[in-house]
C-alpha cells in the first residue's frame, strides 16, 4: 500500500513494529512488511504472507526504482524458519537494488530480534519483550485517526456477506428485480433497443447512486438490486470503474455486503479499484479474492490482482482510464449481446466470465 499522511515518528524498533498495524490495517501474523523509505518518509508499506511463494519479491526491485525508495525497514512476523529466509531474501533484493535496509526485525510471541545488530546488551538472544498496545505510537496513531483491526480475518469480516434481516430483504429485492427484468425482456419487440434504453437507464444510476453517495445518501434495497443487475452489463461496469475513486470505497463496501453472490464481482472489483486508488491494498486483495471466489474469469478481478501482485502503483491509471465518450467510440451503440452476461446472472447462480 501507498503510506500517506498522518505521520508517526519512529525511533527505535518498539516504535516500528507499534507502527506497523496502522500502515497495514491490521496487526498482522506470519507475514513478511517491507516498508520503503525516501527522504526519511514512509512511501510504501507491502505485505506478504508466509512462507513465500518462489519468486514472490520479485517486484520489490521496480517498486523501489519507481517510488524513489533510498531506505527500508523490513519485518517479519513469526517463528525463525518461516521469517528469517524471507527477510533474508527481501535484504538481498534492497542491496541488488541499492536500498539501505535501516532495520530488519523478526517479531514473535511478544518479542523481536534485529538481524541488523548484534550487540547483546541492546538485542540479546532470547529477544527483547515490546507491547505494541501501550506504546506511544499506537496512541498517537489512534489519536490521529489510524485504526488496526486485530487480524486480518476482522477486516475480512467488513466486507462479509450481510445476513439476517438485512440478506433477507436483498434477497426479495433481488428477486422482484429479476422478475421484472425478465418480463419486460420477454415482452421486448426489439433486444437492441431494449438494450439501449437499459444501458442508457442504467449509466443514469451509477451516475445518480454516486453522487448521492458524495451527499451522505445510501441505496435502498430495491435501487441496490437494480444496480447489480446494471453492473453486469460491460458498459455500465466500465462507467463505474471511470468515475470510482478512493471517496467511494463505503459505497462499493456496502454493496459488496449486500449484494446477492452472484452480483458480487463487479461491485468488489470496483471496491478494489477505490482501495487501491487510495492505497489500500490489502483491502483491494481481500476484495478481489471475494470477487475471484464467486467467479475466478472475471476479467477485471484479474487484471486488478495483477497489477497489485506486481505492486503497481495507481497513479498508472492518471489520464489513462478512458472517458465516457471514449467508452462509447470504442465499444458502439448498445445490442442485445451486451445483455448476454444479465441473461446469464437472470438463469444461473454463478455469474459467467466478463
Amino acid at each position: 500500500m501507498t503510506t500517506s499522511e498522518p505521520c508517526l515518528t519512529l525511533s527505535s524498533p518498539a516504535d516500528v513494529l507499534a507502527a506497523v498495524p496502522y500502515l497495514v490495517g491490521f496487526h498482522p501474523d506470519d507475514s513478511l512488511i517491507v516498508i520503503g523509505l525516501a527522504e526519511g518518509e514512509a512511501r510504501v508499506a507491502t505485505r506478504w504472507n508466509l512462507p513465500l511463494p518462489p519468486g514472490a519479491l520479485a517486484p520489490l526491485a521496480p517498486l523501489f526504482d519507481r517510488e524513489g525508495i533510498t531506505q527500508a525497514v523490513v519485518v517479519g512476523y513469526g517463528p525463525g524458519e518461516r521469517v528469517t529466509p524471507a527477510v533474508d531474501e527481501a535484504r538481498l533484493l534492497a542491496a541488488r537494488a541499492e536500498v539501505e535496509v535501516e532495520e530488519a526485525l523478526r517479531a514473535h510471541e511478544g518479542r523481536y530480534w534485529s538481524y541488523v545488530c548484534g550487540l547483546a546488551r541492546c538485542c540479546p538472544p532470547e529477544g527483547t519483550p515490546y507491547d505494541v498496545a501501550t506504546s506511544h505510537v499506537a496512541a498517537e496513531a489512534t489519536v490521529r485517526g489510524l485504526v488496526a483491526l486485530p487480524d486480518r480475518q476482522t477486516l475480512e469480516r467488513t466486507i462479509a456477506p450481510a445476513s439476517g434481516p438485512v440478506r433477507l430483504a436483498m434477497r426479495r429485492a433481488t428477486a422482484e428485480a429479476v422478475a421484472d427484468i425478465r418480463a419486460t425482456l420477454a415482452a421486448a419487440p426489439d433486444t437492441d433497443a431494449f438494450a439501449t434504453d437499459f444501458v442508457t437507464d442504467g449509466l443514469a444510476r451509477v451516475r445518480t447512486a454516486l453522487a448521492s453517495h458524495a451527499s451522505g445518501g445510501r441505496l435502498d434495497d430495491g435501487e441496490a438490486a437494480k444496480l447489480g443487475l446494471d453492473l453486469a452489463i460491460i458498459r455500465i461496469r466500465d462507467e463505474a470503474w471511470t468515475l470510482t475513486d478512493e471517496s467511494h470505497v463505503p459505497f462499493w463496501k456496502d454493496l459488496t455486503r449486500r449484494l446477492e453472490p452472484r452480483f458480487i464481482p463487479p461491485v468488489a472489483s470496483l471496491l478494489a479499484m477505490a482501495s487501491w486508488r487510495g492505497g489500500d491494498s490489502i483491502l483491494a486483495t481481500i476484495a478481489l479474492d471475494r470477487a475471484l471466489t464467486i467467479n475466478p474469469g472475471y476479467s477485471m478481478a484479474n487484471l486488478l490482482t495483477h497489477a497489485l501482485h506486481h505492486l503497481l502503483s495507481p497513479r498508472i491509471l492518471r489520464g489513462r482510464l478512458p472517458t465516457p465518450a471514449e467508452l462509447d467510440t470504442a465499444m458502439g451503440p448498445p445490442h442485445a449481446a451486451w445483455l448476454l452476461p444479465l441473461v446469464a446472472l437472470l438463469d444461473e447462480e454463478r455469474p459467467v466470465a466478463a
